[in-house]
């Protein structure tokens, strides 16, 4: 764990990954394709293994669309190519109508049980409040609804609007002056430490969200702040700029 000794001071809002730091992506993910592989027999692997194979083939892809210079592919896009990669490596049979369903299931994401209200106190507390996320707006749209946590944001952001996927810095920029504000004034939070490489390298102050109790990995990008959940950030984040 890094020391917590880099100053908050300034920060006014912070701006959060959508998916697997918000709303529980591995969880709800395995719910959604367990009755799907029991009606395929699928035993081959657990569902969580399914889901950890389709969650690390969309981040290789997202990050392999970022690199290419080209054209930004819609996350939905990326997302049918995963799943259905992810089904026919597992040997299962499917259609792309089963496909495109099973990628609509990343709309229809739970928020871990500390989010709300935590998020509730930073905004009593005057912070700005933002979701960052690779998702498509539309995705994002129904998912943030679904949540229940549509009224505590300031600001919804797509990469679509950078026309690249994180860790691209252009995000990071895209996003703080989509609430008028300088990097500087941002305290990034997130559960990949990837995404907090990306913020920090961007001039933002990071929040890792250790719910997995992984090492960070990154010396050169060290987080500002390492928490278990978001209860501790609040807690945090209160004390350290308003104590």
């Amino acid at each position: 764990m890094t020391e917590q000794t880099e100053s908050l001071t300034g920060v006014k809002a912070l701006m959060f990954d959508f998916y697997g730091t918000v709303v529980d992506m591995q969880s709800g993910l395995t719910k959604a394709i367990t009755p799907y592989l029991r009606s395929k027999n699928y035993t081959a692997q657990p569902p969580n293994r399914v889901v950890t194979w389709w969650r690390r083939t969309h981040f290789e892809n997202s990050m392999i669309d970022g690199l290419l210079g080209r054209e930004h592919i819609p996350y939905r896009e990326i997302g049918r190519q995963t799943v259905d990669y992810t089904l026919t490596r597992a040997g299962i049979p499917h259609t792309m109508d089963e496909v495109r369903e099973l990628v609509s299931e990343i709309e229809r994401l739970e928020p871990f049980p500390d989010v709300v209200e935590a998020l509730g106190t930073l905004k009593e507390a005057g912070f700005k409040l933002v979701i960052l996320s690779n998702g498509d707006p539309d995705m994002l749209e129904s998912g943030v609804k679904y949540s229940g946590t549509e009224d505590l944001w300031t600001r919804v952001v797509s990469v679509a609007e950078a026309g690249a996927f994180k860790p691209h810095f252009a995000t990071y920029a895209t996003g703080a002056k989509a609430v008028g504000l300088d990097p500087s004034e941002v305290l990034f939070v997130a559960n990949h430490a990837f995404d907090c490489v990306g913020a920090k390298a961007a001039g933002m102050r990071t929040a890792f969200v250790d719910r997995r109790k992984r090492p960070f990995g990154n010396e050169y990008y060290p987080p500002t702040l390492v928490v278990d959940d978001f209860a501790h950030l609040a807690r945090e984040v209160i004390a350290r700029t308003q104590g």
